[in-house]
């Protein structure tokens, strides 16, 4: 059990209070004038420079990957028949979504729509995340590099197993080889550790609250790991997203494919 709390804190983007576009102006951030971005920057570091010992401040920039072809196969057949039959098969025929579906043409616009946003908030001051994260999910790992792709260094992106989605029992949720990555991704780092095949994909579902007990393990590994980073991004998958929300004290939200959700969150280390 983690000896850290976990909270989300309010006040820094429009998503506390309203679901928003999947990318709304300036990613919901209140403050719209030509300075917000360093003002932000500022204002964690002053919460970070006042905190008490054991006490740490991130922002974190949460993205859900772009559609993918399971994404059309649950909307073809709906929640409940994609959920007790379809989503434990591979494919109907016409579409092929297990194992590891890519992303489609609509999904990768999307992905692209994100980078236009970054590029847009870049010519305001935005500056780039000082560790990015990502799900070992192929339409996480192409939203990835579709939205970073030249803005960030070589090996920047560490691909850690935990960031995948709810797991089990949905073919569309178990991965590709480790070895497939890095040919894939040859500019992406990956964990020690991580194994060849998928070892932790079962015929059962993942529960939720093992869900979150693997978000609160991603949050611990990276205040623990990135001590010197306080801008982290995650990208993801709608249910991991929802996990790591409710492990930082907060509800569900939203997310649709292709959107993004910023969040600061507060880590204090219990006695």
């Amino acid at each position: 059990m983690s000896n850290r709390r976990y909270d989300a804190v309010p006040g820094f983007f429009l998503q506390d209070l309203e679901g928003l576009p999947g990318i709304p102006a300036r990613f919901g951030l209140i403050d719209a004038s030509g300075e917000r971005w360093s003002n932000l920057r500022t204002q964690i570091q002053a919460l970070n420079s006042a905190a008490p010992s054991g006490t740490a401040y991130k922002l974190f920039f949460l993205s859900r990957h772009g559609q993918g072809y399971h994404n059309v196969a649950e909307a073809k057949y709906g929640t409940s028949s994609w959920d007790s039959y379809w989503s434990k098969l591979n494919g109907d025929g016409e579409i092929s979504w297990g194992p590891d579906p890519q992303l489609t043409s609509i999904g990768i616009e999307q992905a692209k729509d994100i980078r236009r946003a970054l590029e847009i908030e870049l010519d305001n001051g935005f500056h780039l995340p000082d560790k990015l994260y990502c799900s070992p999910l192929s339409r996480a790992l192409r939203t990835c590099e579709i939205m970073f792709d030249s803005l960030v260094r070589n090996g920047s992106v560490m691909v850690i197993e935990n960031c995948r989605e709810e797991n089990g029992e949905h073919t569309c949720d178990r991965r590709n080889t480790r070895t497939y990555i890095a040919s894939t991704y040859p500019n992406f780092t990956i964990e020690d550790g991580f194994t060849e095949e998928d070892e932790l994909w079962t015929p059962e579902r993942e529960t939720k609250q093992h869900m979150e007990e693997r978000a609160r393990n991603v949050l611990d590994t990276i205040f623990e790991d990135d001590t010197d980073n306080t801008f982290i991004s995650v990208t993801a998958h709608g249910g991991f997203i929802n996990a790591f929300l409710w492990a930082s004290g907060r509800p569900s939200y939203p997310l649709p494919t292709g959107g993004v959700l910023p969040l600061v969150v507060k880590c204090e280390i219990k006695a």
